[in-house]
C-alpha cells in the first residue's frame, strides 16, 4: 500500500513538505509504541534520510526506541557525524551495526533460483541475513529509509537492500554482491528489475512478510541552478513504493550523452568519501559514458584507505584493481578471496577492463599505494588546481587551457551513460 507519495522531475520538496508527507503517512499507520528506523549512514547524507529520522524522531519521541543506520560493510558512525546528519535525535537510541556478527539468516534462497535468475552464471544458495534488531527487536514498526538512485550492485539503490544489505551479514553481502559482478555492472545499473533485486524480493515475500516494514524513499537530484533538491518522497509497505521511486529516479538521475566522453573528471566530496570503496562511484556511474582509450581524473582530498573495512582494505591492496579474468582466476587460487566475494566484486567493479585510464589524486595515499592497486596516481594538490571544483560546472567543460572535460561534482547522485551503450 502506498501511505504517500509526491514528486516529479520539477518538483522541489521542502523540509515542510518533507514533514507534512511524512506525518500524513504516519498518522494513516495508527498508533505505534516501539518503533525502528532503519536509515542510511553519513556516506549517503544527502539523501535527507537524516532529516526524515529526525522528523521521525519529532513524531515518536521516545516511542522511536531504536535507530540502526544501515552500515552495511562501511565503518561506525562519529558522534559528529550522527549529529549532523541527524540533529535532535538523542545518541543513546543510536545501534551500530556489525556484519560480521550481529545478524541472523532468516531464510536461503534456493541455488536453482539464483541460476534461474543469473542465467546459470551461479547456482549457489543465497542466505538472506538480517540485523537481529530488525528481525527480533519485537518493534511494532520498522522504518527503512533512504535514497532510491542507480547503484552498481543492485541496479536501483534502496527499498529491500537497506535491510539484507545495509543491515546484512557477511555472507549475504558478499554473494549478492558477487552475483551483480557476474552478471554484469553495465546490464543492470539503473535497472530496478535485475538478478540481484530477484534474489531480494524473493527473500522479502518468503521470509519478512510478517515484519512491519514501511519504506520512506526519497529521490534527490539538481535544480536548475545546481543545487541538490529533494524531487520525490515516497512511503508505502510494498514494492511498488520503489518501482515508483524507480521510475522518478531515472528520469531525474541518469543523464543520456550522444557521444562518449574523452576525459571525465570526478570530485569526492572529503566528508562522503574517504575511501577507494566509496570513491569508485566514481568508476561505476560513469564507465558507460567514458570513451575507449578515454580518461578518468578522479579528485579525491579526503581518500585515505581502499576499503573501509579492514580485511576488505588488506585484500583491495593484495590484489588490486586488474579486472574480472585476473580477479575471476586470483579467487580460484586463494581461498581467502573466495571467502570475502563482495571484495572481489569491488575489485572487478573497480577496474575499466583496461578500456580506459583511471587516475587516482588522493589527500592522504602515496603515489606507491594507489600505483600498486593498478590505479595511475596525480597529485592532489596540482590536479585541485589544474581542474578547479569551485570552478567547474557539472557537464562539459572547457578549461583555462583550452582542454574540453566533463566535470561531475558528486558521482552518488547519478548515472551517466552513452546512448548508443544502453
Amino acid at each position: 500500500m502506498i501511505y504517500f507519495e509526491r514528486g516529479s522531475e520539477h518538483t522541489i520538496l521542502t523540509k515542510n513538505d518533507l514533514k507534512e508527507g511524512l506525518f500524513t503517512a504516519l498518522d494513516k499507520l495508527g498508533q505505534r509504541n516501539r518503533v525502528l528506523a532503519v536509515p542510511p549512514d553519513f556516506t549517503r547524507f544527502h539523501s535527507h534520510a537524516g532529516a526524515l529520522t529526525s522528523l521521525v524522531y519529532e513524531y515518536y519521541k521516545d516511542r522511536l526506541t531504536d535507530v540502526l543506520p544501515a552500515l552495511g560493510t562501511h565503518s561506525p558512525m562519529t558522534a559528529e557525524q550522527i549529529d549532523t546528519m541527524f540533529p535532535g535525535v538523542p545518541h543513546e537510541v543510536f545501534r551500530v551495526h556489525d556484519w560480521r556478527n550481529d545478524v541472523i539468516t532468516v531464510g536461503s534462497v534456493p541455488g536453482k533460483f539464483v541460476a534461474e535468475v543469473t542465467d546459470n552464471a551461479l547456482s549457489y544458495d543465497w542466505p538472506a541475513q538480517l540485523n537481529k534488531l530488525v528481525y527480533q527487536g519485537g518493534h511494532d514498526l520498522i522504518l527503512s529509509i533512504g535514497q532510491v538512485v542507480p547503484h552498481e550492485v543492485i541496479g536501483m539503490a534502496n527499498y529491500n537492500k537497506n535491510l539484507f544489505v545495509g543491515t546484512g551479514g557477511s555472507e549475504g553481502i558478499n554473494k549478492s554482491h558477487f552475483v551483480g559482478a557476474v552478471y554484469g555492472m553495465e546490464r543492470l545499473m539503473g535497472k530496478a528489475d535485475n538478478p540481484v533485486r530477484s534474489l531480494l524480493n524473493y527473500a522479502s515475500e518468503h521470509f519478512i512478510s510478517h515484519l512491519p516494514l514501511v519504506y520512506v524513499h526519497t529521490v534527490v537530484g539538481r535544480s536548475e541552478k545546481g543545487d541538490l533538491v529533494v524531487r520525490g518522497l515516497f512511503i508505502g509497505d510494498d514494492v511498488e513504493v520503489f518501482t515508483r521511486a524507480a521510475d522518478l529516479s531515472l528520469k531525474v538521475n541518469f543523464t543520456a550523452l550522444d557521444k562518449p566522453l574523452k576525459k571525465v573528471v570526478v570530485y569526492l566530496d572529503p566528508t562522503e568519501f574517504k575511501s577507494t570503496w566509496l570513491g569508485n562511484k566514481s568508476i561505476y556511474r560513469t564507465r558507460m559514458a567514458i570513451a575507449d582509450d578515454g580518461a578518468l581524473i578522479v579528485l579525491a582530498p579526503g581518500v585515505k584507505e581502499f576499503g573501509e573495512d579492514a580485511e576488505i582494505d588488506r585484500l583491495i591492496r593484495k590484489y588490486g584493481y586488474f579486472g574480472t579474468p585476473e580477479t575471476l582466476r586470483k579467487l580460484k587460487e586463494n581461498k581467502e578471496l573466495e571467502n570475502n566475494l563482495s571484495a572481489a566484486a569491488h575489485l572487478i567493479h573497480g577496474s575499466s577492463e583496461g578500456r580506459f585510464s583511471i587516475t587516482y589524486c588522493p589527500g592522504h595515499l602515496t603515489r606507491q599505494e594507489v600505483e600498486s592497486v593498478n590505479f595511475r596516481y596525480a597529485d592532489p594538490n596540482e590536479m585541485m588546481k589544474k581542474y578547479n571544483p569551485g570552478v567547474l560546472k557539472d557537464g562539459l567543460n572547457k578549461t583555462s587551457e583550452g582542454e574540453e572535460i566533463y566535470y561531475i561534482s558528486n558521482p552518488a547522485i547519478g548515472l551517466w551513460a552513452c546512448k548508443d551503450r544502453l
